[in-house]
């Protein structure tokens, strides 16, 4: 072949997903959303077209053939695109392919098929009965649940199909189905019940089976009194399940086992569980192979029918809990012949598991706590304080194990996690513990990573890896506060941390699922509770716009990061009706409905100052949500009511003369620059008072939680980057690295270590800092008016006291990176800009320095830049 014919590149798809997930199965979703990526180095390349084509008949669609839906093929670089073909049908795997265009209008050669599945799609196609063993909410031990039935025919497939009321794990033929954890999620059960689809083709014999059924409280039952009032909570009652086995034969006839009056229950080894406290379990109440075909159960009982939940039964469609990571014990301390101290290093979510050999009878206490006393002793002190305990029965935090005396055995709590570093172990008879013995497993929604951070100053890394450590350590499902003494979803936490997650994690299903959560709790009126789920606490303390200002902020964040305005949409009439709710109420556009600014240092802000700020945010988001759903009218009433708003605002607490707003503290100053409600012309006058007083501190935070996620981003976002490093790198109180410099592998609930109260040891909350060292050291913003990085803002701040710095994180598009560096004669800066989306370098901040790229002079420090790889050099 002739050196000079050359083939034309074509570009191909990567990372095809049905609702942000990888080939997944039972879905509800009747319009499904399909995503995909770009794979094409070259410099500008772009998609310029694409078709969708879904067929049930994968090799068919390999061929071209589409009978469920072709697209055509469209005009537009998108790569987000709602199903609208013919209807799906539940029970029915699709498979689906997308072919682009490039930016000269080649087309994708290289044919990937992704697939995704329905689910039941529709309540009336259960076949199975909600069972359970009784309806005694008081009962200790957890059931088990058992059927047998014999299979004659050739399986194509078989799908499980499962939902309850409370926990569960699912086992066929002996061996748990999947590696989730603490499935279905919490919810509130009584309006919404989730149910989870597994592909048990491989488990389910030609021959006789046995399916397991192992019940758990959870939320539903709670048993452990706690100052929250679970166990009052309108839905309570015993576990309960109802279960579809749906089994498809090579000759194309189906068969469904269900859940019904035929199976049979017994009581289980655990014989006590709470996901608030912890999980009881007597090895000498074993039955082995109770989970199996040839098990003896004639001693078992029948089971009975129970009324489902709620009448509304949804697909659980989320990436799930898993034990995520393995944690050997660092080190393991010996007091005496019954009580040793085993130390992870670190502090996590999630559960121990130990293995001993032991008499028969032996007791065995395993109490998970954060920190320790002098002694050396575990100190539970700082996570019990809103126990309620009613007996000594129920300690908090601590596992019982009683051994059977049959040879070691291991045990792992099936329906409880903590957040812990230490366990200490204490027996009933004296045994020799190794530090082997023990490990660690931190459990959390295994959401897939979507970022990075790297900084020549190691301080910065470790905080970084502390803040990830508490983002995860609060995700179980929903965002929590902690994973110890509450376990709630407090609304405010999860707002503060909202990009810090998003930056860094492809978190988007968790969230679709929470405010599910939200308008499952909203009030007629508008009014949310501040904790969601919840029992009914909530409405009447702690929430208002500061607090429960999630149910915009984290919708127009999503369509930031995803440029998905679905849960925009979902979420629009909740917001309004929060929104109108706070207008009728605050008439003059000042609130004082709300917390505060939460745990602050010393200062304290008045509540309606900080209020006021969110509530004005809340309404700005409202209006350009109006806008972009084309709802006019809608759009021309809330930009009054905003501008209504900022105008009450500044007439109460800004001086015009002096540019501080009421006594010039870092929150007072900082909250309203973060959220925009500053006049334009006034911006820069309050931001040199809010510099002048962070140094007036020594450049220490003297903040609470609404101050601490609007103090760095005011700062770097108005001239001032090089003070909020100053603050964000200190190492002595009060400040991030402190907590560091004495120990700390996660986030705390408070700035002072030797608090009173409110010291939880992994709190996210104070967590904006992991999302602000994306966006002002590293510089990566998304441009709301092309969201979902479809243009990506570039705009880091070479800050003093930094070498180096590097952010990544992966975006709807592909991996962006943004990585500077220092060099003898200035800056190196390296982009990498994905596939089918753009840049704006903004570097203006940057004086008296000439900007190159890849060797090109340019004539301003703002430019553009197409999808490739650039060297910026600044010298």
């Amino acid at each position: 072949m002739s050196p000079l014919l050359t083939f034309a590149q074509s570009a191909n798809v990567i990372a095809l997903k049905t609702e942000y997930l990888t080939n997944p199965i039972g879905l509800d979703n009747p319009n499904p959303r399909f995503t995909w990526q770009m794979d094409d180095n070259r410099t500008g390349a772009k998609q310029t077209a694409f078709r969708i084509l879904v067929n049930t008949d994968s090799i068919a669609l390999a061929q071209g053939k589409a009978v469920q839906w072709n697209t055509g093929w469209l005009q537009t670089s998108s790569s987000l695109k709602t199903y609208i073909g013919q209807s799906l049908k539940p029970f029915t795997k699709y498979y689906w392919r997308v072919d682009i265009a490039d930016q000269n209008k080649v087309k994708s050669t290289k044919i990937k098929i992704a697939s995704f599945e329905m689910g039941m799609m529709n309540g009336k196609n259960w076949q199975g009965s909600w069972i359970s063993d009784n309806q005694n909410i008081q009962q200790k031990p957890a059931p088990y649940f058992r059927k047998t039935f014999e299979i004659t025919k050739k399986i194509k497939s078989a799908r499980a199909y499962i939902t309850t009321g409370g926990l569960y794990e699912l086992s066929l033929n002996g061996d748990k189905v999947g590696n989730h954890r603490m499935d279905p999620m919490y919810t509130r059960f009584d309006r919404r019940n989730l149910y989870v689809t597994y592909d048990v083709t491989n488990q389910v014999k030609a021959s006789k089976n046995a399916i397991g059924v192992l019940l758990g409280n959870g939320w539903y039952n709670h048993q452990s009194t706690a100052v929250w009032d679970f166990e009052k909570a309108p839905w309570r009652n015993r576990p309960t399940f109802c279960m579809d086995l749906r089994i498809t034969y090579t000759d194309g006839t189906t068969e469904v086992i269900k859940s019904g009056k035929d199976w049979k229950t017994a009581l289980s080894p655990i014989i006590f569980n709470s996901i608030y406290t912890a999980e009881h379990y007597d090895a000498r109440l074993e039955q082995k192979d109770w989970n199996t075909a040839n098990f003896d159960d004639s001693k078992w009982k029948r089971v009975i029918y129970r009324s489902a939940p709620s009448d509304k039964i949804v697909a659980q469609a989320l990436h799930p809990i898993r034990n995520v990571e393995e944690i050997a014990a660092k080190s393991i301390k010996k007091f005496n012949d019954t009580t040793y101290l085993f130390d992870l290093g670190r502090n996590i979510s999630g559960v121990s598991k130990i293995k001993l050999n032991g008499p028969e009878g032996t007791v065995v206490k395993l109490k998970h706590t954060e920190r320790l006393y002098p002694n050396g002793r575990a100190d539970m002190s700082n996570i019990d304080v809103h126990y309620r305990p009613t007996d000594d029965k129920d300690p908090f935090q601590t596992d019982i194990l009683i051994l059977n005396g049959k040879g070691e055995q291991s045990f792992m709590p099936h329906f409880n996690y903590k957040g812990f570093q230490y366990v200490e172990v204490s027996l009933s008879k004296p045994l020799d513990l190794k530090k082997e013995d023990l490990v660690g497993y931190f459990m959390h929604s295994d959401v897939p990573i979507a970022g990075s951070v790297k900084a020549s100053d190691p301080l910065i890394d470790k905080i970084y890896y502390a803040t990830n450590n508490s983002y995860l350590s609060n995700l179980f499902g929903y965002p929590t506060d902690c994973p110890q003494r509450e376990k709630n979803g407090w609304t405010g936490d999860a707002a503060i941390a909202i990009e810090t997650g998003l930056y860094g994690f492809d978190a988007i299903t968790i969230y679709e699922k929470w405010l599910a959560d939200h308008r499952d709790e909203q009030q007629p009126n508008g009014i949310l509770p501040s904790i969601i789920p919840t029992d009914g606490w909530g409405y009447e303390w702690g929430n208002g716009p500061d607090w429960t200002s999630t149910i915009a902020i984290i919708p127009w964040n999503i369509y930031r990061f995803y440029g998905d305005e679905k849960l925009l949409a979902d979420c629009y009439d909740n917001i309004r009706r929060y929104v109108n709710h706070i207008d009728e109420t605050y008439p003059t556009g000042l609130t004082s409905w709300g917390l505060g600014d939460w745990v602050p240092v010393k200062s304290v802000s008045p509540v309606e100052l900080t209020s006021t700020c969110y509530y004005y945010a809340d309404v700005v988001i409202l209006a350009k949500t109006a806008k972009l759903l084309g709802k006019t009218d809608d759009f021309k009433k809330y930009t009054a009511l905003a501008n209504k708003i900022k105008n009450a605002f500044n007439a109460k607490y800004l001086n015009r003369t002096t540019g501080i707003y009421n006594k010039g503290l870092q929150t007072e100053l900082s909250v309203p620059l973060f959220w925009g409600i500053v006049p334009d012309d006034m911006k820069w006058k309050v931001a040199e008072n809010l510099a002048k007083q962070v140094e007036a501190d020594n450049f220490h935070l003297d903040v609470g939680l609404l101050g601490t996620k609007a103090i760095l981003n005011a700062l770097s976002e108005n001239g001032y980057a090089e003070v909020a490093y100053k603050v964000a790198s200190q190492k002595t109180f009060p400040s991030w690295g402190w907590w560091i410099a004495n120990g700390a592998t996660t986030l705390y609930e408070n700035w002072p270590i030797d608090a009173k109260s409110d010291i939880s040891m992994n709190h996210i909350m104070f967590g904006e800092i992991g999302a602000w060292l994306y966006k002002a050291p590293g510089g990566i913003k998304p441009d709301e008016n092309q969201p979902g990085f479809k243009n990506v803002i570039l705009q880091p701040h070479f800050v003093a006291g930094l070498d180096a710095f590097e952010a990544t994180h992966d975006g709807p598009y592909g991996k962006i990176v943004s990585s500077w560096k220092r060099t003898p004669t200035g800056i190196s800066y390296k982009v990498v800009i994905p596939a089918n989306s753009s840049a704006t370098i903004k570097l203006d901040m940057i004086r008296g320095l000439d900007i190159t790229v890849n060797g090109k002079v340019m004539p301003s420090g703002t430019f553009n830049l197409q999808a490739g790889e650039y060297v910026i050099e600044l010298k």
